[in-house]
């Protein structure tokens, strides 16, 4: 199999996106991570998010049937029920559940951006997990490293 080879100047570009969230859900931020690559001019490399949260996840997920949602989170839930007896539970009968959502699932996503896109699937999408019940503002660091537009 055969490859490009890219012989510009590699650079980067670091942004926070901030996510406001309503309790579990999967909330798709592919939207917003495509018009930052574009407002960067982006083309070759790769793609980082990372989430700085414990009690929330990213995901890259079916994008075209909102039942997928609702079964993975009932899965998440089945997997992790909120009224299990807890050591930990100072924060709430649905923190301790979430801690272990969050480290099944990922807190960090690396996506390959090739002319400008990512190249993510024909049903992928990137999704904010939100795992706690009350709101939240969740944060997810991009970081581009890879050529850009002149």
């Amino acid at each position: 199999m055969g490859g490009q080879r890219l012989h510009q100047p590699m650079s980067q570009a670091f942004e926070t996106l901030r996510v406001a969230t309503h309790g579990p859900a999967l909330l798709e931020q592919t939207g917003a991570v495509r018009q930052w690559l574009d407002r960067i001019a982006a083309r070759d490399g790769l793609l980082t998010l990372f989430i700085r949260h414990t009690s929330a996840s990213l995901l890259i997920q079916e994008n075209a049937d909102p039942d997928v949602h609702v079964d993975l989170l009932a899965a998440l839930e089945r997997m992790a029920p909120r009224h299990h007896a807890y050591v930990h539970s100072i924060e709430g009968p649905d923190d301790m559940p979430a801690h272990i959502k969050a480290a099944v699932l990922q807190t960090s996503l690396s996506i390959p951006v090739q002319s400008g896109q990512m190249a993510l699937g024909t049903w992928q999408g990137i999704y904010v997990v939100e795992h706690r019940d009350r709101p939240h503002r969740r944060e997810v660091f991009m970081h581009y490293l890879g050529t850009f537009a002149d």
